[in-house]
């Protein structure tokens, strides 16, 4: 189990200040028709690299330039490469961004457009996460990793931290289920607070690699699929340290959807909250649509985590709905 502290949670929203926002929870007046309680939305899509992954980012490179480092490495499926290649920019850092040919486009140029070096290898995060590595033993880099790291995770909890003052009754949180970064980060936080606040995760039933680990009892491999949840691609590590024990420890159910389910989300995510969401942003919304959220005795929140959608596949989905 992580040894990670709520205090390191609050240092961690004091070293990200002023370089990640404080985002909006809005309330849903569509989605809280469907579920009968009030719904409200944690709008992550505003950062300013359309992600939460800023937050983890930025928090692990502060305090890496403290140490006096000058060259970082990361693996991504795209939104963590934004996040570290805008948190060294700001810092003054050097960075290298590893990602598979599966990672979409617009989600490569947006990193490479920070400045950073890009590298494409593989079909998987795992390829990427290989080549990270070696980037490490033999050209000096530190790696910043995606999720598995105690300063990325007290990063993205301080999403907890924020819901909680925002909404103190908040009896279910639903977050993106991937790597655990994200989830085990804001299940942390909100249960430290409130140990009763229900806590959710939602993947995708092409490639979910938290879910069947879970169900396994350890990690384990999975094949990464393509899918509209992109960003929740990837495998969690054969060595998971930190987060496959949080998540496990942490969780209190697990929603899986296939393609239509996450589709139906980012088209209403668009047309009844007028907002442009990425699939892996869109599973929350779709599990609520579909009923796999079950009956709650208070408000909901959902994390809706980014916006970094391939324009021409949203329109696609906008246009055949």
């Amino acid at each position: 189990m992580s040894a990670l502290t709520l205090a390191d949670v609050y240092r961690a929203r004091q070293r990200i200040e002023g370089r990640a926002l404080v985002t909006p929870l809005v309330h849903s007046l569509s989605l809280s028709r469907i579920a009968g309680v009030p719904v409200h939305l944690k709008l992550e899509t505003l950062q300013p690299t359309g992600s939460f992954k800023l937050r983890g980012a930025t928090n692990a490179l502060a305090q890496i330039a403290e140490q006096g480092c000058k060259r970082v490495v990361t693996a991504s499926t795209g939104n963590h490469g934004r996040a570290v290649a805008h948190a060294a920019r700001a810092l003054g850092i050097e960075a290298a961004v590893c990602m598979s040919s599966l990672v979409p486009k617009n989600k490569v140029d947006a990193v490479a457009a920070l400045g950073a070096r890009v590298v494409i290898v593989g079909k998987s995060q795992d390829d990427a996460q290989v080549e990270a590595q070696r980037l490490v033993r033999q050209e000096g880099y530190a790696f910043v990793p995606p999720f598995d790291d105690e300063r990325v995770i007290a990063g993205q909890a301080t999403i907890g931290l924020e819901i909680l003052e925002a909404l103190p009754d908040a009896a279910s949180i639903v977050v993106p289920l991937s790597g655990g970064g994200l989830f085990s980060g804001v299940a942390f936080a909100a249960k430290s607070i409130r140990a009763d606040v229900k806590m959710i995760g939602v993947s995708m039933e092409r490639g979910a690699a938290m879910h069947a680990s879970l169900a396994a009892g350890k990690p384990v491999f999975v094949d990464e699929l393509e899918t509209l949840a992109d960003s929740l691609g990837g495998g969690i590590g054969l060595d998971n340290r930190h987060t496959f024990a949080m998540t496990r420890d942490l969780i209190d159910d697990v929603v899986l959807l296939d393609e239509v389910s996450i589709a139906r989300g980012i088209v209403h995510a668009y047309r009844e909250e007028r907002l442009v969401v990425e699939g892996a942003a869109a599973v929350g919304i779709a599990a609520l649509l579909d009923g796999a959220i079950g009956a709650a005795n208070g408000p909901i929140v959902i994390v809706v985590s980014g916006s970094n959608i391939d324009i021409a596949t949203h329109r696609r989905l906008i246009g055949a709905a």
